[in-house]
């Protein structure tokens, strides 16, 4: 079978439309300009949320066009716009520490947990906490405004409400059918694909000082317009044999700060999936961060700044690149 992705792009220049393009090789062709040519009719004036509302029928058109294609005189990749690959998700839902590493670092580095241990003590203390969470406990979601989706190589305007940005570059699950009281065990079949986000958070304005009880405000710390790059592609969850054997790497200008992979994630996938629909329902095209890795800003005390550039890419899911603007 021929690995493809599908993605939304547009001509560079003003206006222009977006289309959704098929990607092979880095080389893209709009999907219904293909249909037409090989007699795909069901896969005309689709934009990429369009195809996921009926995605197995698409795949399987998809699936049978690629075959055919030859990628000679397609647009290369980097001569286009390159937007969200979905546009726009309906809902986004976003699942907190959900890295064991991540979580056991800012145990440490924000010094959290019982008086009087030290930092190898308090490590300790953080790991057995994570045993017992994975064993007792549900995964943490909560949802960021679609009005934070940008491209995967969009600049990343810096707002002045924060004096700490941060990032988490993350993997991200598409959803192919509506999903509602899903079972873990049934949970991957409504997975269309995998792509790549990187939830930007104002780390100094998670905690609502104001109001200690109310605990964290992920409005104001994470819904910046901006501030969920996603993309470039949406990768069909065939392309991705083991999601859970994925490396996971960001630098920010050249420096490494991320370099972890999916196999420290504490709740699956399939977990998140019946965790989010035992509440609320999913429908084709949206989107689930399945949490950061370590190595977010917070533990090494650099944070973004203007002229930053951002560089992160998952195996087998292409790269993203964001320069930071302020």
């Amino acid at each position: 079978m021929r690995n493809f992705a599908i993605g939304t792009f547009s001509m560079k220049g003003d206006g222009a439309p977006r289309f959704a393009g098929l990607v092979i090789d880095g080389k893209v062709a709009s999907i219904s300009d293909l249909s037409d040519i090989y007699d795909c009719p069901a896969l005309s004036e689709k934009s990429v949320l369009q195809l996921l509302e009926n995605w197995q029928q698409s795949l399987n058109d998809l699936n049978h066009l690629v075959e055919q294609v030859s990628t000679s005189g397609w647009f290369d990749e980097h001569d286009l716009l390159v937007h969200s690959p979905v546009d726009l998700p309906r809902q986004i839902f976003c699942t907190g520490a959900n890295y064991r590493k991540h979580v056991v670092d800012l145990t440490v580095d924000s010094k959290v947990g019982p008086a009087g241990l030290n930092d190898d003590e308090l490590r300790t203390w953080a790991e057995n906490m994570m045993d017992q969470r994975v064993a007792h406990g549900e995964p943490y979601v909560f949802t960021k405004p679609v009005s934070a989706v940008s491209g995967a190589y969009d600049d990343l305007v810096l707002p002045p409400t924060t004096q700490k940005p941060d990032w988490e570059l993350e993997l991200g699950v598409v959803i192919g059918k509506p999903a509602y009281n899903v079972s873990a065990a049934d949970a991957l079949d409504y997975v269309a694909g995998y792509t790549i986000v990187n939830d930007i958070s104002a780390r100094d304005l998670i905690p609502r000082t104001d109001y200690q009880m109310l605990g964290t405000d992920w409005l104001r710390s994470k819904g910046q317009p901006g501030f969920l790059p996603v993309g470039p592609y949406l990768v069909p969850r065939q392309f991705i044999q083991n999601p859970y054997d994925l490396s996971i790497k960001l630098t920010v200008s050249g420096s490494v700060m991320q370099n972890e992979t999916t196999a420290d994630m504490l709740f699956s996938i399939e977990q998140q999936i019946a965790y989010i629909t035992k509440y609320a329902r999913l429908l084709p095209g949206d989107i689930i961060c399945t949490g950061s890795p370590a190595g977010n800003g917070t533990h090494y005390n650099r944070f973004l700044v203007g002229g930053d550039t951002l560089q992160g890419e998952i195996t087998g899911l292409g790269s993203q690149q964001q320069r930071c603007v302020v």
